[in-house]
């Protein structure tokens, strides 16, 4: 029987792409999240032991590692805001003597690239610290420390795609001429799945990189060049912070806890210093930026994005997501039952707009609306456009339960 390969932050982007990864490759997993329910619709849903558990609970852990071979340890908490640090590092300690007990094998840990030997932000500081405080326990533990991550879903890659798209002039701090070493997200998944089937790198820590050092700047006028936008830096110095983050909070799906956290970790460079990566984990064909970038838009479309929002809730929710925006509705019960699945398509100068109705369990209706902005005016003509779409919606409602 292949091993059994326990998966935490089970909600996360990272986690979403590789338990399917590791279910190609034969290996039996479980899935570890605080609300398991929110991966009921997840096309490998049906393939994986579903596990409720929160690290900051100790107990709940217990049932969760019962007879796993290695962890994935996939957890941050810096959407928790004020305290997360503490948050993170006592998470770590309990997972880690939780596996003790449990008899783990292995730990496979995913932080932050810095150089911790430098000042550096608190958030940075702590991904450091949370692998520190996992290799303090008795299990052995293989580190991987990566940067920016480019791909349709990363927290960085999603900030740089929505500021590049909305402003024509984009502007930008001292820090945006700062390195980045930025790394694609199927290089990621590779480290990842390495780890698990070539012991020399337990007890290691590999600092995971792309081919290419560039800058921050650079990697947003990359991303207009992709989408065919002419883009411009504004330096404007001494911006503060939390102003940044509450503007990546308005205009991108980051919220500000977390955008306040990644900002202040772009102030200084992210790059590979120490690359035995490669060497300890070799085979790993090391995709740049403008590819990655590549396959991200590729992969922006209703049948690739993570459908998140599709956890049950019968509340109208509205998002930014995996460089869309979307407003999705569930109308239940409902007397006029549509066909079972249905997906219009419009392209036009600005953006791609798909409008989708679903069956739902228990007599249910979905209506899903995902719209592709290209640049500003894309942007623009999402706004002027919602308002109707919503009324739509109650238009619908009202039609299907009459």
């Amino acid at each position: 029987m292949p091993p059994l390969i326990l998966v935490t932050g089970a909600t996360g982007y990272i986690a979403s792409l590789l338990i399917p990864r590791l279910l190609e490759r034969g290996y039996r997993v479980r899935a570890l999240a605080r609300h398991p329910e929110r991966l009921r619709r997840r096309n490998w849903c049906s393939n994986v032991e579903m596990s409720q558990g929160d690290v900051m609970e100790p107990a709940s852990l217990m049932p969760a590692l019962d007879g796993v071979h290695t962890a994935y340890y996939l957890i941050h908490n810096m959407s928790r805001g004020h305290g997360y640090i503490e948050a993170e590092l006592q998470g770590a300690r309990n997972f880690s003597i939780a596996a003790r007990r449990k008899g783990i094998g292995h730990i496979i840990y995913l932080g932050g690239l810095a150089d911790p030997e430098q000042h550096i932000a608190p958030h940075l500081r702590s991904r450091i610290d949370t692998g520190r405080a996992l290799r303090e326990g008795e299990v052995p533990v293989t580190e991987f420390r990566a940067g920016v991550i480019a791909g349709s879903g990363s927290i960085s890659f999603e900030m740089i795609r929505f500021m590049t798209e909305l402003f024509p002039i984009i502007p930008a701090p001292e820090w945006i001429r700062n390195r980045s070493q930025p790394i694609a997200i199927q290089n990621v998944i590779d480290y990842l799945i390495s780890a698990l089937e070539n012991k020399s790198g337990q007890g290691g820590v590999f600092e995971i990189g792309g081919p290419e050092i560039t800058t921050y700047a650079d990697l947003m006028l990359r991303y207009a060049r992709s989408r065919g936008l002419k883009r411009k830096m504004l330096l404007a110095p001494r911006i503060p912070v939390w102003f940044m983050a509450f503007g990546v909070n308005l205009m991108t799906p980051v919220p500000f806890p977390i955008a306040s956290a990644l900002i202040g970790g772009l102030s200084a460079d992210s790059v590979v210093k120490h690359p035995g990566a490669q060497t300890t984990f070799p085979g790993i064909d090391l995709v740049d930026f403008d590819a990655a970038t590549r396959k991200a838009l590729e992969l922006t479309h209703p049948d690739h994005i993570q459908r998140v929002w599709e956890d049950g809730g019968l509340e109208l929710k509205s998002l930014k997501h995996e460089g869309c925006f979307v407003i999705h509705k569930i109308f239940a019960p409902v007397r006029k039952q549509p066909k079972e699945f249905t997906r219009s398509h419009t392209r036009n100068y600005f953006g791609e707009l798909w409008i989708e109705h679903r069956l739902e369990q228990a007599d249910g209706f979905s209506r899903t609306i995902i719209f592709h902005p290209h640049g500003l005016p894309g942007f623009l003509y999402w706004y002027l456009i919602q308002p109707f779409l919503r009324l739509g919606f109650s238009e619908l409602f009202q039609k299907i339960s009459g």
